[in-house]
């Protein structure tokens, strides 16, 4: 079986934090298509990464992890970037 990224530690850490997709965009400085790629679990820059990390105060374990591709189903804020 395939293994691929998952971002879903993200979106909960976003969500235990009541932020959204847009105050994430702001608070990193990445762009939107970043983080749409993000909500699909597609290959992001590693500098994107380090952005979220520090803006967050976060280890890259606390936002990502590999996950059985077939089991990848994302939560993601609700807010539209």
């Amino acid at each position: 079986m395939e293994r691929v990224l998952s971002y879903k530690k993200l979106w909960k850490l976003l969500i235990d934090r009541e932020l959204n997709k847009v105050e994430l965009q702001r608070i990193t400085g990445i762009s939107s298509a970043t983080i749409t790629k993000l909500a699909k679990c597609q290959t992001v820059n590693t500098r994107a990464i380090i952005q979220i990390c520090n803006a967050l105060d976060c280890d890259v374990a606390d936002i990502m992890e590999m996950a059985e591709s077939n089991s990848v189903k994302t939560i993601v804020p609700n807010e539209r970037v």
